[in-house]
């Protein structure tokens, strides 16, 4: 048995791009337009792990979706969490979950899917503003 993907439902898909790709880091690995079913999937995937794949999906016709907490989070492991908390932090997003002890951060997509950032390799050494920084919201 091979994992091959977790599947999410998106409500803009430009939005989701620009957070997935563009502040997250992850690439588009293939994209299939549908227009019998009136969807797009698009696959995404970090630079050095292509085979654990997320995959967008967005029906053209608006549907509103709830879900975002229950559905659990994914996850992704990273260098430095401090530096990409900090790039995240500075597009926009919220950190809900401050990696404060240098290991664990929650943040959440447009859609409202809890996403855990984990440091590679153990913590970091605890470090402002972080350490200090409270819980925003919900994660």
């Amino acid at each position: 048995m091979k994992y091959l993907h977790t599947m999410v439902r998106v409500t803009d898909l430009e939005a989701s791009m620009d957070f997935y790709c563009k502040q997250l880091g992850l690439i588009e690995m293939k994209r299939k337009e549908v227009p019998a079913g009136k969807y797009t999937l698009v696959f995404l995937a970090a630079p050095d792990n292509p085979s654990a794949q997320l995959e967008l999906t967005w029906n053209w016709e608006p549907e509103e979706y709830s879900g975002g907490r229950n559905f659990g989070h994914l996850a992704y492991e990273v260098d430095d969490i401090y530096a990409v908390c900090q790039k995240l932090m500075d597009a926009g997003v919220t950190i809900n979950r401050p990696p404060r002890c240098g290991h664990m951060a929650f943040v959440r997509s447009p859609d409202g899917i809890s996403i855990e950032i984990l440091q590679k390799d153990g913590s970091l050494p605890e470090q402002e503003p972080w350490a200090s920084m409270p819980n925003t919201g919900s994660w």
